[in-house]
This record gives structure tokens, sequence and C-alpha cells, in this order.
């Protein structure tokens, strides 16, 4: 790309000189935010450390700026990029605001004195990532998420071009981590910041990224866009998913399904059925489900988790034929789940179903019965 300020061209990466990932060719852009994925120990927080001189590079070239890395100074280095890395950081006697205010360091002279410039920029870090009430606190006595926030806020205070970060969303809770994506992406919007992250999390991967590389063993496997990255096939390709499965389109995983012949048929939709299905998998119980619209809620989670699932063309009323597939289920199961409370055109058929389990006696309580 002629406009990435940073890009490596057939880099290898390893440790003690033995090359682990060879032939790597990343661009970032600014306002670009670059993800990393791939299974565990496959070879991304190697990358990051070979990319930002904490690892010797192995061959090839890492380009910042136009220069190359090799002659670029620690100093002029970390006035345009900043890392934030997993590894835990101990810094003895430090409050909050004092390793926030490293941050400033690559701008201060030899004696690392902040000017009132520099603590204007501490602060307004500060609370960006929501952590001013953690000024004064030492920095050895907060929680393992609000050191990620700290470290965030001390990475972004160094006011770098590039912002590397090594598993940004590790020990937050779910409000923090989407503190944190909308923190990066206001920071791409506005400042044009260009970011490099690596991810366990592929759903929120999928919806924070412009740009996806899959790095895989030896090699990086694909790179390209969320919506050529995300699909149900590559993702447990790259992952080597042998047992459960993961849905991209919704961004859930599932459990495998329970084997054996269905005992309880399950009436949902519009996902009503979904709690239900997983109280069953969790119990082992195998279950039918139905008769699902193939444009509905429920049906990803359906055909991950159900034995049978009976479905019917999406914007079409429940015909005779998905009826009598679901009536022959309810006729072999032992009970009948309706997770309905409300019938419309579409699915009056699955009305007929309840009435007719209830006819039978099958008809079951969907919180208590199961």
């Amino acid at each position: 790309m002629n406009n990435a300020i940073l890009q490596t061209n057939n880099l290898s990466v390893g440790y003690d000189r033995k090359v682990l990932i060879q032939g790597i060719e990343l661009a970032v852009c600014p306002g670009e935010i670059l993800t990393l994925i791939g299974p565990n120990g496959a070879g991304k927080s190697t990358i990051i450390k070979s990319i930002t001189k904490q690892l010797e590079i192995l061959g090839g070239t890492v380009c910042v700026a136009g220069k190359s890395l090799s002659q670029i100074s620690g100093k002029e280095l970390a006035q345009k990029v900043s890392v934030m890395m997993t590894g835990r950081l101990e810094p003895e006697l430090m409050s909050c605001e004092e390793v926030v205010e490293s941050g400033r360091f690559p701008y201060t002279g030899r004696f690392g004195v902040l000017s009132d410039a520099d603590r204007k920029k501490v602060h307004e870090a500060m609370e960006l990532v929501h952590i001013r009430e953690l000024a004064d606190q030492s920095f050895n006595c907060i929680s393992d998420g609000q050191r990620q926030r700290v470290m965030l806020a001390r990475a972004i205070c160094q006011e770098p071009e590039i912002l590397i970060l090594d598993e940004p969303t590790s020990f937050l809770d779910i409000r923090h981590k989407l503190q944190l994506l909308a923190i990066l992406k206001q920071l791409v919007l506005e400042k044009k910041i260009a970011v490099i992250v690596s991810m366990h999390e592929i759903d929120l991967a999928q919806k924070l990224s412009d740009r996806v590389v899959c790095v895989k063993g030896d090699r990086i496997d694909k790179c390209g866009t969320p919506d050529e990255i995300f699909t149900d096939a590559y993702i447990q390709q790259l992952y080597e998913v042998s047992c459960g499965s993961y849905h991209t389109v919704y961004g859930f995983m599932e459990l495998e399904k329970p084997i054996g012949t269905p005992k309880i048929f399950v009436i949902g939709g519009g996902g009503s059925g979904v709690p239900v299905y997983r109280r069953l998998q969790r119990r082992g119980i195998p279950f039918a489900a139905g008769v699902l619209h193939e444009n509905d809620m429920d049906l990803p989670a359906a055909q991950a988790l159900a034995a049978q699932v009976v479905t019917e063309q999406a914007f079409e009323p429940i015909g005779e034929q998905a009826l009598a597939q679901a009536e022959a289920w309810i006729a072999s199961c032992e009970g009948v789940v309706c997770c309905l409370e409300r019938f419309g055109t579409m699915n009056a058929g699955n009305q007929q179903l309840m009435q007719l389990a209830k006819k039978q006696g099958k008809l079951l309580d969907g919180k208590r019965g199961i």
C-alpha cells in the first residue's frame, strides 16, 4: 500500500535465531485497524514484538513512515509507535497517574520533567478511558481490568501515529471491552491513528477490524476484509474446530449437540427457542425443533444443537409438508415445549402443533418441565 505508515516485506520472526514464521507481508494505513487472529501459540505476539523491536528480526524488513526499523532510534520510534502488551508491568511505588505520565517521556528531556502541556495530555488520556478516579491509587493495588485501562491511557497519551495492542481486551468485563473498542474507533476516525491489534475474541475482531490477518503455524494463512475472513467454514478451519460450531453471521459459538433420538420437540421462533435449546443441550437431552422459517433468528442455534430441525421457506406460511414432518416428530417424542406466546398468519401452523401436543398430553412447561 502506497500510503502505509507501517509495512513489512518478506519478514521472518522467531526466537533464539530460530524462524517460526516467514514471508510476512503486512501493511497498515493511517485511520485503519488491522487485526491479527489465530489459534493460541500461532505467533501473533511474536509478530508484534518483532515489529516493535522487542525481538530481533530474523529476515526481511519493517518500515515505519518510510524508514527502515533498523535506522530508527528508540526515542524516534517511541514518538511514532505506542505499544500495549499483555505482559504485566510491575512498577514499584507508582501511582496510576505516574504510570500514565511515563507515556510522555519520549517528549521530555533527560530528567523526564513534564510540562503543563504534557500533564494536560495525561489528564485527557485518563478521562478518555475513564480512570481519573484511579489517579492517586497504587498501580500494584488495582484490578487486572483497571490495569489494562491505565496502560491504554499510557499508550494514548504517547500520541503515536501507530498504536499496537496485544490482546487489549484481556481481563476486561463486557462494559469495558465495549468502551475500549469505542475508544479505538474514535482514535482511528478522529486522529487517523493506525492500529494493529491481536485478539482472541473473534466476534469482537469481526466488528472492529478494517482488515484481518490470520496467523496459523509457520505462515500467514489468509488476509482480507472481515467479510472475506469471517465465514463459518474458514473460521472452523483456521481454529481446527472439531467439536461444537461457530456462526460468523451472529458471532456466537455453540457446544456439541446431544447425541441420540429426539426426546423433546421444541416449538420456537423469533429467538424464543434459543434458551430452551441451550438448556436441553446442558442437560444432554436430544431434541427436535420446528417449524422454523429459513430466515428465523432461532435457526442457526437450532441447526447447531438440535438432532432434527423442521423448516419452512422464508416469508411463506407453514405448509402441509412441514406440518406433517413436525407431527411425526411430536408423535415419537416424550414431550413438547412451546416457546411462543403469540401466533400470526405465517406461523399459524405452530399453534396447531401446540394444540396437538396438548391434546396428546405431551405439552410441557418450558421453564419448569425440562
